[in-house]
């Protein structure tokens, strides 16, 4: 990827994590916003990018300080007894 693509870089510290969707995002000047999922940057990825316009932005992150995966609680098995 060429350098004269990345618009800035930003701290990962300055971006806002949504938990529920589990992406960080931050204001973008087009007035829509860079995203990044957690996958990605736990995958090494550092690019996020605005859906609406060309932007892009450099993710300034350690692997050790990003949340936990969340862990899925699998169903127990019920057991009927007669």
């Amino acid at each position: 990827m060429a350098e004269e693509e990345i618009y800035d870089d930003i701290e990962i510290e300055d971006m806002t994590f949504d938990d529920t969707l589990q992406i960080y995002h931050y204001p973008c000047p087009c007035g829509d916003r860079f995203e990044i999922n957690i996958d990605d940057l736990r995958d090494g990825h550092e690019i996020a990018v605005c859906p609406s316009c060309s932007l892009q932005i450099r993710v300034i992150f350690d692997q050790k300080d990003l949340p936990q995966p969340k862990k899925t609680t699998s169903a127990q098995p019920t057991t009927i007894t007669a």
